[in-house]
């Protein structure tokens, strides 16, 4: 045999020349690494089997690694498969993709799975996992693979599909790419004979035994590829982990994510509801929630004033037309209500609010002078979110925006665009959000998807660069992410429990002061084109609503709590004394209540506990004596004998300071 010189590549700098017999496998070449599960040569993911051939680059990839993960979850989804069809032939496959901390698999059934039915295939799947099975890669012509897959319609269909914009949408490219067409089979590890076989692209794991901790989390009705259209298949979802241990810390991390959930704790504590009359992604806000809501509008709106915005309103619908000059309905059509016609005209319901500021732009003359001119609204707004992806207040379907739109010289942007990225991070570390990342998204020059010239695609990337580096923040890189008419930086806030949340963006628009010809007039007299900056400090105030929720388990500090603080009395007699406080501290504009109920003070104090109010302020005789109350805090704790005015200014001071009680 001859041999063959490969590089190994372990990090951008650890580069090792290594000359190996030929059928040497990317397995051998790691040899006793069991943390590693598969390689990339030449930017490609192969298989630990691959042989390696001369001059090829090969660089491990970890199992910990996020290609790692993706691996190990999708072997995972083939052994549910192989479990599921175990256990139940008639089961025909879909398909069966990574996702975020897990993965899923489809299935057409005669009927939805039971947990018992979940119990049972988790089963299997250990007993598949014990045997290591051997995933064995094949490549097969299309011919071939319809022949043998002649009783799986579903993978058929992705046969059609192969290397087409169809499949690489809806998950399906994780079965069938755009070269060859391949096959893995799942192969007894002794005997080497068939267990199971999987249209796929892979690669996978060696074996099931690089399986180490899964766990099947649910099961759920799924449109095949999305389509309300198509047939409805069973999902099954699970996750897996490199060690028992993460495992064990993940499913911990979704019990307290579970008590989070801002759908639950929206109904608990009486804040909002989504009612069926109403349909899919549309909320309304109770008493509760629009103090909640009316208090995060408040701040935002004084800072914004303090910052030099100008408010303005605009209607909820407009002529189509409107969004065929922004460019938004060729771009952005499926995410749009369909059309509504009436006067022998075309109108849409408004899914964004720049082209109406657009038009208060260049509803008069505009100079230099007033430059930059920032507008500001809480705008409404609507867009056909798929009712499968619609999910409380943080992905619906009709939300209000705080958008702004700031209309900039050239030679104003780079600082514009500094002082923006600080106020919208000092403004979200007011509502309690501390921990960011920023992504930079920026154009992919291969997309015909974007609109404009290079030079202004260039000058207005290196601004937002330079504005995000400013900061100190960690950045990330997104290519091919940004809108269609410009690059963006989003900011990426971590909650309390970890959770990465996508917050504000701010996107620099060369383009659309172009479609609607804006202009201002210059200090030499000529007409010139402003820079338009997009900026969405919350993403919706809905969305931030269930963020917050979440990040503070419904315990919202006492400046945004509905309720600051509740008086209970011991007993009947000292009611009028607690409604004489409240009467003082309602006089400085705190939310204060007076439960005057007959229930006992035991249970007035659970009431108030499980209502998450920050203040219990208990009043007895000794403290009607003292002119006094004594506080019991959400934590449990308890301070005795306060004055009354010295207990009304704690409270204040808390609600004037935004801070956590």
């Amino acid at each position: 045999m001859s041999d063959v010189r490969v590089i190994i590549k372990r990090d951008s700098v650890e580069r090792e020349e290594r000359v190996v017999t030929a059928g040497t496998t990317a397995a051998d070449l790691f040899d006793g690494d069991r943390t590693i599960v598969a390689a990339r040569v030449a930017g490609q993911l192969k298989d630990l089997a691959y042989p390696v051939a001369e001059g090829d680059e090969v660089e491990p990839v970890e199992i910990t690694s996020e290609d790692g993960l993706n691996i190990l979850r999708h072997s995972a989804a083939h052994v549910m498969a192989q479990a599921v069809q175990d256990l139940f032939p008639e089961a025909k496959l879909g398909i069966g993709p990574p996702i975020k901390d897990g993965f899923y698999y489809d299935f057409d059934v005669e009927k939805p799975f039971t947990p018992e039915d979940l119990k049972a295939v988790e089963k299997r799947m250990q007993e598949i996992q014990k045997r290591g099975q051997r995933f064995s890669r094949r490549a097969v012509t299309d011919e071939a693979a319809r022949e043998e897959l002649a009783a799986e319609p579903y993978k058929l269909e992705l046969i059609g599909l192969k290397g087409s914009a169809a499949e690489a949408a809806d998950g399906a490219s994780a079965e069938v790419g755009a070269g060859e067409l391949t096959i893995y089979d799942n192969l007894d590890a002794k005997t080497g004979e068939l267990c199971w076989s999987d249209l796929c692209r892979g690669p996978h794991l060696p074996t099931t035994r690089n399986i180490p901790a899964f766990k099947l989390m649910r099961s759920g009705g799924a449109y095949w590829r999305g389509s309300e259209k198509n047939p409805m298949l069973q999902r099954i979802y699970g996750t897996a982990w490199p060690t028992k241990d993460e495992l064990k810390a993940h499913l911990d991390f979704l019990v307290e994510a579970e008590k989070r959930d801002h759908r639950r704790l929206g109904a608990e504590l009486d804040l909002f509801s989504f009612p069926d009359e109403l349909g899919p992604g549309l909320a309304v806000f109770h008493p509760k929630g629009g103090v909640v809501r009316k208090a995060m509008e408040n701040y935002s709106r004084r800072r914004h004033e303090e910052a030099g915005y100008e408010f303005v309103n605009t209607p909820h619908i407009s002529k189509e037309h409107l969004f065929e000059t922004s460019g938004h309905l060729p771009h952005y059509a499926d995410g749009m209500f369909p059309p509504i016609e009436f006067d022998g005209q075309n109108y849409r319901l408004k899914a964004m609010n720049c082209p109406m500021h657009n038009l208060i732009f260049k509803s008069r003359g505009r100079s230099y002078r007033e430059l930059p001119l920032r507008l500001f609204e809480f705008g409404t707004v609507y867009r056909y979110e798929k009712s499968g992806v619609v999910h409380g207040l943080t992905r619906s379907r009709g939300f209000t925006q705080d958008d702004a739109h700031i209309y900039c010289t050239t030679e104003q942007m780079p600082q514009e665009l500094d002082t923006l990225l600080t106020f919208v991070l000092d403004l979200l570390r007011d509502y309690g959000l501390v921990d960011f990342e920023l992504e930079l998204s920026t154009r992919d020059p291969e997309s015909d998807k974007f609109i404009g010239s290079d030079e202004d695609w260039a000058e207005a990337t290196e601004a937002l660069r330079q504005a995000a580096e400013k900061q100190g923040l960690p950045l990330v890189p997104d290519p091919g992410g940004a809108a269609y008419y410009g690059p963006k930086i989003s900011v990426q806030a971590r909650d309390a429990i970890g959770r990465s949340w996508q917050m504000s963006t701010i996107q620099v628009d060369f383009n659309q002061p172009k479609r609607f010809g804006l202009e201002y007039t210059s200090a030499d007299g000529s007409r010139q084109q402003p820079v338009m900056l997009h900026r969405a400090l919350f993403g919706s105030i809905e969305r931030f609503f269930g963020v917050l929720v979440e990040h503070y388990a419904g315990a919202f500090p006492a400046w945004l709590a509905p309720v600051q603080a509740v008086g209970i009395p011991i007993g009947d007699a000292h009611v009028p004394y607690l409604e004489e406080f409240a009467a003082a501290a309602k006089a400085k504009g705190l939310r204060f209540e007076v439960d005057a109920s007959a229930d006992r003070m035991q249970k007035k104090i659970r009431n108030a506990q499980k209502s998450k109010v920050p203040y219990m302020v208990i009043a007895g005789d000794e403290d009607m004596a003292a002119g006094a109350v004594s506080f019991r805090y959400r934590d449990g704790s308890q301070k005795n004998g306060i004055p009354r005015d010295q207990a009304l200014a704690e409270i204040l001071d808390a609600v004037e300071r935004r801070i956590q009680v």
